[in-house]
């Protein structure tokens, strides 16, 4: 076996359980889970029509580059939605479907570190735990760069040690940030790029929350997009990761793509050809109803804002509580530790958050998910609404 798998650590899910064990909640409420970033909002009907519509496809195999059709929507998607001219994104060579961005943000690691000139992967920290798997499957050495309160819930660059960035071989990023909902700025891109140029390393831009936003006339910056105003139009050490599960409620479908450096996608595709993993036809064509679709786009964010702002109304009297810019979490500071709180919260009030502290890493002698709790407002308008009234019931208590 793979010595690393002792390395790795238990799902945040897991950690859940085990904290939930043996707690009989409260039997005259019903349970609502607002612990996993699960949409529950309807997939969009052209979605479903399509898959029906497709099925013959069963028959086939897929190809693992996927029909140029899939790839040709999704680089008129990116070129639309970061204002990059068509021209500049070759669907050839710079697109490849996959199966959502869970399994690719995973082989992907596996495709491009070296372990044998004792790598690093940077991440942010509290972070998705495929980033830290991936790494440590891959043979590398995580660093993982805290984000809080004093950093906006953004990575400081600035902070990671020259003898670091000179080990670094892939950075994970993630805008908007997951749970804080922080967004990367085109600043912050610009000096990334540089220091990935300086110190040749991959970056690796998780977008899957780009799509729910607050602002709809300020949609969150891109890595591509940073790129190709920097006139870096070949996007050379740049790759981005793109779902179709947030953006058009469709988990199930596990279908997103990867865009960016030719060269690296090139290695990336040869790497896949022998992992296995391509979409079957007609979840191809279901992927070009949605890209091709923005209508059902605007109206999942209309959904959130309104979640958003019903919860927030309820809760602010009683804690601090904000807006994030983006993606569909609550990043609440607790007022005790957030391991308790939530074991309190589901015995109580029979109602699931994830302790902040399941999310992350004790890095520069800090645990900073510590003391929050990540709420995904991803129930039915209803359903967060009462969660928001159990949530103040049980805060009540505590003062």
């Amino acid at each position: 076996m793979n010595p690393n798998l002792d390395r790795l650590h238990p799902y945040p899910f897991e950690k859940l359980n085990q904290l939930k064990q043996g707690i009989t909640p409260a039997q005259n409420k019903t349970h609502i889970a607002l612990s996993i970033g699960e949409p529950k909002h309807g997939t969009p009907e052209l979605i479903n029509i399509a898959v029906t519509r497709h099925l013959d496809g069963l028959a086939k195999y897929p190809t693992t580059k996927g029909i140029p059709e899939l790839r040709f929507a999704i680089s008129e998607w990116i070129s639309q939605r970061f204002n990059i001219p068509v021209k500049d994104i070759d669907a050839e060579s710079q697109v490849l479907p996959v199966g959502g961005t869970r399994e690719a943000l995973f082989s992907f690691a596996q495709a491009v570190i070296n372990p044998s000139h004792n790598p690093v992967v940077i991440m942010p920290n509290p972070f998705y735990q495929i980033y830290e798997g991936a790494a440590i499957l891959a043979g590398a050495e995580p660093y993982y760069l805290n984000t809080n309160k004093n950093s906006g819930y953004l990575p400081d660059f600035d902070s990671v040690p020259d003898k670091i960035w000179q080990r670094c071989q892939l950075i994970f990023i993630c805008s908007p940030g997951n749970p804080t909902g922080a967004v990367i700025n085109e600043e912050s891109y610009q000096g990334l790029i540089a220091l990935a140029e300086k110190h040749d390393f991959i970056i690796a831009s998780d977008e899957c929350y780009t799509e729910i936003y607050d602002d709809e006339n300020n949609p969150p910056q891109g890595l591509l997009q940073t790129a190709h105003s920097m006139g870096n139009s070949a996007y050379k050490h740049c790759v981005i990761f793109h779902s179709l599960s947030k953006r058009s409620n469709a988990p199930g479908l596990r279908s997103g793509f990867v865009a960016g450096n030719a060269e690296i996608l090139k290695k990336y595709f040869q790497y896949r050809t022998y992992q296995g993993c391509a979409l079957p036809l007609s979840t191809q064509y279901a992927s070009i109803a949605a890209w091709t679709d923005e209508n059902h786009v605007r109206e999942n964010r209309d959904l959130y804002r309104k979640k958003f702002s019903a919860f927030i109304d309820i809760l602010h009297p009683v804690c601090t509580i904000s807006k994030p810019p983006a993606g569909f979490y609550i990043w609440l500071q607790t007022p005790i530790d957030d391991a308790d709180f939530a074991q309190a919260l589901f015995e109580q009030e029979n109602v699931s958050v994830l302790p902040g502290s399941f999310l992350s890493r004790k890095a520069g002698g800090v645990n900073p998910g510590k003391n929050h709790v990540r709420i995904a407002l991803v129930a039915p308008v209803d359903e967060c609404i009462e969660a928001a009234n159990r949530i103040k019931n049980f805060i009540n208590t505590l003062h």
